[in-house]
């Protein structure tokens, strides 16, 4: 257990400070399960499994500087997992309701800023809403404490106590997949600068001052130092996002929606058919998706260019199962207005081609960690800056192919949300578990006052791309 205080990162302090009563940092989560769930042992696997990482019996503590992790000499499990009620019988939308209250409320700072809501009366099972702050970790890392509450079978065998630094290695855990997100397989220039002044903290970067003893990393640092400044006057120069109704004032109501899961092996299919990747389609529906919203409600969309900012993971395998923030950021462009769902797919392909050789994720890394350091009004200047360039977050993590339990009980489905920083109002989020692939979408009120009939749209678009893959010829003249 963690007795004494320890200095947060520069870029946890960043995400602690980013805070706004109209945009909470706050990672918020949905699990389903159609059984009963025993609140007992649920409560009793927080206990055991969650707070094996010291950081989470920690609350976050600013000063003038930055921020510091503080053990909380009073915690108490009961603040942190807490029991809910629905009306019963509830269903989907009342548990929309609930998620979209808690994902408006924010975190007590005076404790650890984490909740576990356990939700009784959803249909014939029960739910959980998981709340954290951004400060404590990365979605990444996120899908990685998850799986150690997790098991391959309801009633595991006993097994060793799990590593705080490395318990998602243990085998009896859930969860095949690495926890990567997409763009975190790419070939991020500088990624290897960023692992290891990540492994060696700021000593490493004395070190690559003293360039007379290291030319062979001079030579690299220089190339990459060229390479992130032509990339700062490109992401400083894109122009604001077009004005629409997801771009303007917020408020502080957020309202939560989510779909039915579509079948992992048909995107697949879908996905190969068309010599794209499956981001590359998922991401496609879910342009089309706002395309469409955007023209039932009046908009013309002609030759219409949204941005998403998209999560790319930075962080060295090694360290993957280590809590804090990894990760850098692109502007993806969503071409909302194509309507031809072939020509939007190889739109998108060439978009996510063009970001392989970006220096975007580790120049908005190293921004975060400058933030993090400097006065908050240079922050939220920064910030404001960089919400004018984007209308939405888009994140798509894969998780584990098989099915898991917790606390002895099958979970049936998985939705998250990661938060919007900024002017941002409108989160994507698109989540594969045990052979499904999940959407999610979180907005803000005064934005996008029916997430659902946004979410409704993903299914149709997906298939609008399937009738036009089936139709052949278009195929072969349509790239």
């Amino acid at each position: 257990m963690q007795k004494q205080s320890e200095r947060m990162s520069a870029v946890d302090a960043a995400w602690l400070r980013m805070d706004r009563p109209t945009n909470l940092m706050m990672i918020v989560g949905v699990v389903v399960f159609d059984e009963q769930l025993d609140f007992a042992r649920f409560r009793a696997t927080i206990g055991d499994r969650f707070l094996e990482f010291p950081r989470f019996r920690c609350r976050a503590v600013q000063d003038t500087v930055s921020a510091s992790w503080e053990p909380d000499p009073a915690f108490d499990l009961d603040q942190h997992v807490t029991r809910i009620a629905l009306p019963a019988p509830a269903g989907q939308a009342e548990l929309e309701e609930l998620v979209s209250e808690l994902a408006g409320t924010d975190l007590d700072r005076r404790r650890p800023m984490w909740q576990f809501h356990f939700v009784e009366n959803f249909g014939r099972g029960t739910a959980v809403i998981l709340r954290i702050h951004h400060c404590y970790a990365d979605g990444i890392a996120m899908v990685r404490v998850f799986l150690t509450l997790t098991d391959l079978q309801p009633q595991p065998a006993a097994a060793e106590p799990a590593a705080p630094q490395g318990p998602a290695k243990k085998k009896r855990r859930g969860g095949d997949g690495d926890g990567t997100p997409w763009l975190g397989r790419l070939g991020v220039p500088g990624l290897g600068l960023v692992q290891k002044a990540y492994a060696e903290g700021a000593e490493w970067f004395g070190k690559a001052l003293d360039l007379t003893r290291h030319p062979e990393q001079a030579n690299e640092l220089a190339k990459h130092a060229l390479g992130i400044a032509a990339e700062l006057a490109r992401v400083a120069t894109l122009p604001d996002d077009p004005p629409t109704r997801f771009k303007g004032a917020l408020g502080t109501r957020k309202i939560a929606a989510w779909t039915d899961p579509l079948p992992l092996a048909e995107v697949k299919t879908v996905a190969r058919a068309l010599g794209c990747t499956i981001n590359d389609l998922l991401m496609s529906t879910a342009a089309g998706a706002l395309g469409s919203y955007l023209r039932a409600h009046g908009e013309d969309t002609d030759g219409m260019t949204i941005r998403a900012t998209v999560p790319v993971n930075l962080r060295d395998p090694a360290a993957a199962a280590e809590l804090g923030n990894h990760f850098g950021l692109v502007f993806l462009e969503l071409p909302v207005g194509i309507r031809n769902p072939l020509e939007r797919v190889f739109a998108v392909h060439a978009a996510m081609s063009a970001l392989k050789s970006s220096y975007q994720p580790v120049l908005t890394l190293g921004l975060m960690a400058a933030l993090g350091m400097m006065p908050g009004q240079v922050e939220t200047a920064a910030i404001d800056l960089l919400s004018t360039k984007a209308s939405a977050v888009a994140t798509n993590v894969p998780g584990p192919s098989q099915r898991l339990y917790l606390a002895g009980s099958p979970i049936a489905r998985l939705i998250f949300w990661v938060p919007q920083s900024g002017d941002i109002g409108l989160g994507i989020s698109i989540l594969s578990y045990a052979g499904q692939v999940q959407f999610g979408l979180i907005a803000d009120y005064k934005r996008v006052p029916d997430p659902g009939a946004v979410t409704a749209r993903f299914h149709q678009e997906f298939e609008k791309v399937v009738c036009s893959l089936l139709m052949g010829p278009y195929l072969k003249t349509g790239r």
